[in-house]
């Protein structure tokens, strides 16, 4: 998998729900990874370091501010509660944007 060892990831949310949508669950199992050690967390419960990149989905000025040398706000919609065939149009377009910064800082 691209960028595996090379980067430390961290997710969280500003408003998190305390478990991983179930929806994301399922689709990230079709792609082989599984979700299911995953735990919903909020901001506060990353590590409060300067980060290379911070990576926000379409929150804008909104977005909570998590230091970082680099933010990227993605203009992505919450996927939560749409039709698995929409939901999944989401889930690749965040696995491209993934990719895109992948390259973009080898």
């Amino acid at each position: 998998m691209q960028g595996t060892g090379a980067v430390e990831p961290h997710s969280a949310g500003s408003k998190p729900s305390g478990q991983v949508n179930p929806q994301a669950v399922a689709s990230m199992r079709e792609l082989g990874y599984d979700l299911g050690e995953h735990v919903s967390k909020s901001l506060s419960e990353i590590p409060a370091i300067e980060y290379d990149v911070a990576v926000t989905m379409g929150c804008g000025d909104a977005c909570p501010n998590v230091r970082a040398k680099q933010r990227e706000d993605w203009a992505i919609p919450d996927p939560k509660g749409m039709p698995p065939e929409e939901f999944r149009a989401v889930r690749d377009s965040i696995r491209r944007k993934v990719q895109e910064l992948l390259a973009k800082l080898a």
